[in-house]
């Protein structure tokens, strides 16, 4: 953890703050945001305080769990496994922001909000095949942020899994960073789910050398106010990078995720598939950028966005981005945004399955896909049944 070494970077994030000001919709990123919840997210006070998230489900056997909630020490009375420990000031100061900045997130405006408000930082460096880590982040009532820095060095395997719980009129600002050394593999998931009154900023900044392999998954429902930013470097290529993401809005909710992906070297690989699911009056935004610079030949990419409307007030805007300046590459990308199918209703109708069942049925189906994909660590949270909750077209 960090005490003294966080000052100069919350003066930073302060001052980027104040000559900022909120973003505006002439911004592109910001266009389609709802700018008036962004408000309100800015004017909660600081949490001073952590509020117990409630009874947990145990972590999955052989997974260490640690609970951020940006007041406690999340290391305190815990005994870390082989092959991971907490980076020393030193390499604090040394890597805190590093990846945050090759990624070109650093002056982000959601990233310096935390800047300015973070007090902590969970930095750890992994070596070798890893026990499985999960994060629980929870806050009290007003503004939480939570930061973590994850170096993983050469041929280090981890499964991570975050867990990140809204509750109340609350709001969190999370970023994590993480390098990945040659060979090094991460298997990411993020389960973000709230009531329902509370917002999320959230900000996952990743650099990966050649041949490491990242793959992140996320399942995002219940946030009056979301918004969820994965950026992946490939620094030298011949990296495999895997995105999946569903996000789940209702009522008067609004949820976004921006993704972006840069190879900076040939050979790179890229899987994404992102999805959403929009009911009641909520609006979901998906913006997957990927570039493709003229060194990074030979890159294999491909991008599919695959939206569901569940209500005639709903909406749904998706941008796929493909600036693309190499020659010898494959790159793709779809975007589809369409509602329950009536040839799919009809057919398990015709089978005796009420209409309501037979909806849940293929709602469940979409959530699945990517659902499955979490790691081993979040099966105790349940995560289909939290997502089915409360869900009809």
């Amino acid at each position: 953890m960090a005490g003294s070494l966080l000052t100069p970077v919350q003066q930073r994030g302060r001052e980027a703050l104040e000559r900022l000001g909120l973003p505006t919709r002439r911004e592109e990123s910001w266009r389609l945001t709802d700018l008036r919840r962004l408000q309100r997210f800015t004017d909660l006070p600081i949490a001073s305080g952590a509020v117990h998230p409630g009874e947990l489900p145990p972590a999955a056997s052989g997974v260490l769990r640690l609970v951020l909630d940006g007041v406690a020490d999340p290391l305190a009375d815990v005994t870390l496994p082989s092959g991971l420990s907490v980076l020393e000031p030193i390499e604090l100061e040394q890597a805190l922001g590093h990846t945050l900045d090759r990624c070109g997130c650093a002056d982000a405006w959601p990233v310096e909000l935390n800047h300015a408000s973070c007090h902590q930082v969970l930095a750890l460096r992994g070596r070798g095949e890893l026990t499985p880590l999960e994060l629980v982040i929870c806050g009290g009532t007003g503004l939480s942020t939570t930061r973590v820095l994850l170096l993983l060095e050469e041929s280090a395997h981890l499964d991570l899994f975050q867990v990140v719980l809204g509750t109340g009129a609350s709001a969190h600002s999370h970023v994590l960073e993480a390098h990945l050394g040659q060979d090094a593999r991460l298997n990411h998931g993020c389960l973000a789910t709230a009531t329902g009154e509370s917002s999320l900023l959230a900000h996952v900044a990743v650099e990966q050398e050649p041949r490491s392999h990242y793959a992140f998954t996320s399942v995002v429902k219940g946030w009056s106010f979301g918004r969820l930013e994965p950026r992946v470097v490939q620094v030298d290529g011949q990296a495999r990078t895997e995105l999946r993401g569903l996000a789940v809005s209702a009522a008067e909710q609004q949820m976004a995720t921006h993704s972006a992906v840069r190879f900076d070297g040939p050979d790179g690989e890229l899987d994404q598939l992102q999805k959403c699911l929009a009911s009641g009056r909520s609006h979901a935004i998906f913006n997957g950028a990927i570039q493709v610079p003229r060194d990074a030949q030979r890159t294999n990419a491909a991008q599919l966005s695959r939206n569901l409307l569940l209500s005639e007030r709903a909406r749904i805007d998706t941008k796929p981005e493909l600036e693309i300046i190499a020659d010898d590459v494959r790159c793709a990308h779809g975007a589809t945004v369409s509602q329950l199918q009536d040839d799919e209703l009809f057919y398990l109708r015709s089978r005796g399955i009420s209409a309501d069942a037979a909806a849940s049925l293929l709602l469940r189906g979409v959530c699945q896909e990517v659902i499955d994909q979490l790691p081993d660590a979040a099966l105790p949270w349940s995560p289909l049944q939290r997502v089915m909750e409360g869900m009809s077209p």
